[in-house]
């Protein structure tokens, strides 16, 4: 009961961090006028954003791993004949959702963070490729997340 509680918890958080990118950080973002500002507003909302993100995902992960434990447990022989095909799909996207995710936040968003920290300067071109990337990326996530969610939902014998 207590994992279930802790699942629903960080699937609240990772969703609204997902969305919350998208819906407050970047319309935030394209508001301002100086680049300078919105490079550094950018960096302070992805130092918020990126541990988020990926802390709510590996509780998520952790989490449901612990409930499967469980279940397989409960269902002994009979596990793989009520899960097996459910399961490997929502394994699957999962696997995706997380790659997405972790390359979202780590490959790009740390790494600009990283960069914007160490003193290099970024032209307005290259802060909105950086931008562009994220977005398009985070579309991808959502898009994974939602399935996943969908796939976790009908995963129950």
């Amino acid at each position: 009961m207590f994992y279930s509680w802790l699942h629903l918890i960080a699937l609240v958080v990772y969703l609204g961090a997902v969305i919350g990118f998208w819906l407050m950080l970047l319309p935030a973002v394209g508001v301002l006028d100086k680049h300078e500002e919105r490079v550094k507003y950018f960096v302070r909302g992805l130092k918020f954003y990126n541990p988020l993100q990926v802390g709510a995902l590996g509780i998520l992960l952790f989490t449901g791993a612990f409930q499967l434990t469980e279940m397989k447990a409960a269902l002994r022989e009979n596990f793989l004949n009520y899960l097996a095909y459910k399961l490997g799909l929502k394994l699957l996207f999962a696997f995706l959702l997380v790659m997405f995710s972790v390359s979202q936040t780590l490959g790009v968003g740390h790494r600009f963070v990283r960069r914007v920290e160490g003193g290099d300067e970024v032209t307005p071109e290259q802060l909105n490729s950086i931008i562009r990337r994220m977005t398009s990326m985070n579309w991808c996530i959502l898009l994974l997340a939602m399935i996943t969610l969908w796939l976790g939902l009908r995963l129950q014998p």
